[in-house]
């Protein structure tokens, strides 16, 4: 299944003195770090919504902390993919500092596939198994799409 991880840094004003990390500030981690996973994999959020009118929204989260993290540090958040089901995503997540592999949290996040209504309710929807299929095969690359984005060796074909 699969399994990203990304290095932050903690911002200051996410900790308090004693390098307790706010907690909506430890979800937006793993947030951002899922994101980061569906743009690389050819689905940026960003996109599905203006696009596709589709989205993943939180439906529900179990977070604790385990250990400190302040102002500077740098923190590892990975997040591994528990379930695959037809609606939802199941993540295990943990974030611990990068230096010194101490743990600061833990948790586990579901997310719902849904179909923004045009009145802008949401809708639970199947989740496209193209999208599946790139998750299932994450370990592979072989579903990475090209950069699309401007590049230092200009508009050659990189495949060849």
């Amino acid at each position: 299944m699969a399994m990203y991880w990304k290095e932050i840094t903690v911002n200051w004003g996410e900790s308090d003195p004693f390098g307790l990390v706010y907690y909506p500030r430890i979800v937006a981690w793993f947030n951002d770090t899922e994101h980061e996973l569906f743009r690389i994999i050819g689905y940026p959020i960003e996109q599905m919504i203006k696009n596709d009118r589709t989205t993943f929204v939180m439906g529900e989260i179990h977070f604790r902390f385990i250990g400190p993290a302040a102002y500077g540090d740098r923190i590892l958040t990975t997040i591994t993919l528990a379930e695959l089901g037809e609606h939802t995503l199941h993540w295990n997540c943990k974030a611990k500092n990068a230096l010194t592999g101490t743990p600061v949290s833990e948790g586990k996040a579901t997310r719902v596939y849904a179909r923004i209504n045009e009145d802008g309710t949401l809708k639970a929807s199947p989740i496209p198994d193209s999208m599946k299929n790139a998750l299932r095969e994450l370990g592979d690359l072989k579903h990475l799409r090209p950069n699309s984005g401007a590049t230092r060796l200009g508009a050659e074909d990189l495949t060849r």
